[in-house]
């Protein structure tokens, strides 16, 4: 496979040189062993999402479909991750990166991490908070890259404190804008997704200056970008203003080796501004999704939803016993989060299954429209402005 040309410099994650694209991690299964393996064969960083991926195999949804074993269904998550990182290592044949994004918010945090380590993954990217134990839980494989998910300079500077007492650094970090990414987003609340405090030409300053400020070099971290990059312009202007790499999500979510079925990606790349919403999810986070018609039917019922949850207070156990959030605004009865099954509504949709399925989305535009195209032209189309033949 011929290596893609163009005029950037390099991502280097432990002294490995790598085209500067990062492909987001999106779960349930969205991005899996055959999305992140064929980004990675390029030469890039190709990011599995942690999150069930039992849903990917047959055989462990089969034996954990009616289960009510916490402990069994853990395990077979296990063994999925185990199988896609082994899966995706095999398409990528040592290039690039196969990285594992691992949610801090999801109650099985610390064995996924574990489990990415020893299933030889070559970094793990932790989001839904602040990743401050990742070294503790990284202690026995110092080789692994550290990729914290942060949103604002603050933010950076904690992570950076705390882990430099611990004698480590992340290895690079992704600086998502919560007004454009996907899926779950870093601010305090929906209203705080637009703040200008966000945008790229403040915060890339501003996390290196916090770097040079606590005695590192700024090119010691590499900071990338992420959130509504979808042209080569866009990411030349990251470049400039100090980025090392952009991370994609939903432009990857579409292409042709994305694990999602076809009719997920068609609801994605279908999706106009106007379909696009933000609304609280049940971990507690701002989220951002297409509103199908599921998500248009619960933001309907939503206050109603939440005042009982209010009435009724106090924790109760998961219906389906899998607890796979460390707070959940439905089996804990929070009646400021969300309330619903968030597992559920994502299996669904990763099926493409429209009147179910929650799809989360970016806010910003694909570079193909509605065409499906593949990893290669996508990357070809962002780091060196070479858009793909008509069809």
């Amino acid at each position: 496979m011929s290596m893609i040309q163009h005029a950037f410099k390099p991502l280097v994650l432990r002294g490995k040189q790598l085209l500067p694209i990062v492909q987001g991690g999106m779960g349930v299964g969205v991005s899996a062993h055959r999305l992140a393996g064929a980004v990675a064969a390029l030469g890039g960083v190709g990011t599995i999402a942690s999150v069930d991926l039992r849903r990917m195999h047959p055989d462990l949804e089969e034996a954990t479909a009616r289960c009510r074993d916490k402990a069994a269904i853990e395990a077979a998550n296990l063994t999925a991750l185990d199988r896609e990182i082994a899966a995706a290592r095999e398409i990528a044949k040592g290039m690039g990166v196969v990285a594992v994004n691992v949610m801090r918010a999801v109650s099985q945090y610390a064995d996924l991490v574990r489990q990415a380590c020893r299933s030889g993954a070559d970094a793990i990217v932790m989001g839904a908070g602040l990743p401050l134990d990742l070294p503790e839980l990284t202690a026995d494989h110092p080789d692994i890259a550290l990729i914290p998910i942060l949103s604002d300079a603050r933010g950076v500077s904690v992570v950076l404190k705390r882990w430099m007492k611990k004698n480590r650094l992340p290895d690079a970090i992704v600086l998502e804008h919560p007004g454009w990414a996907g899926g779950h987003l870093g601010a305090a609340n929906v209203a705080g997704t637009t703040d200008q405090r966000f945008d790229f030409e403040k915060i890339v300053p501003e996390c290196l200056e916090a770097i040079r400020g606590l005695g590192l070099a700024s090119e010691q971290i590499p900071l990338i970008p992420a959130g509504g990059i979808d042209t080569h312009d866009k990411v030349r202007r990251m470049m400039e203003l100090g980025g090392s790499a952009v991370q994609v999500g939903t432009a990857f979510a579409v292409t042709a080796e994305g694990d999602a079925a076809d009719a997920f990606k068609r609801v994605l790349m279908g999706a106009s501004a106007e379909d696009i919403v933000e609304f609280t999810s049940c971990a507690g986070l701002p989220a951002r999704a297409v509103a199908t018609p599921w998500l248009s039917n619960y933001l309907k019922r939503e206050e109603k939803l939440q005042g009982a949850a209010a009435r009724e207070g106090g924790e109760r156990q998961c219906t389906l016993k899998w607890d796979c959030l460390l707070q959940c605004g439905l089996r804990d009865k929070l009646a400021k989060f969300g309330q619903f099954c968030i597992d559920n509504q994502l299996a669904h949709a990763v099926k493409g299954d429209i009147a179910k399925g929650l799809f989360f989305r970016g806010k910003g535009t694909l570079p193909f429209g509605t065409e499906m195209r593949s990893v290669r032209e996508l990357v070809e189309y962002l780091l060196a402005d070479r858009r793909p033949l008509a069809v």
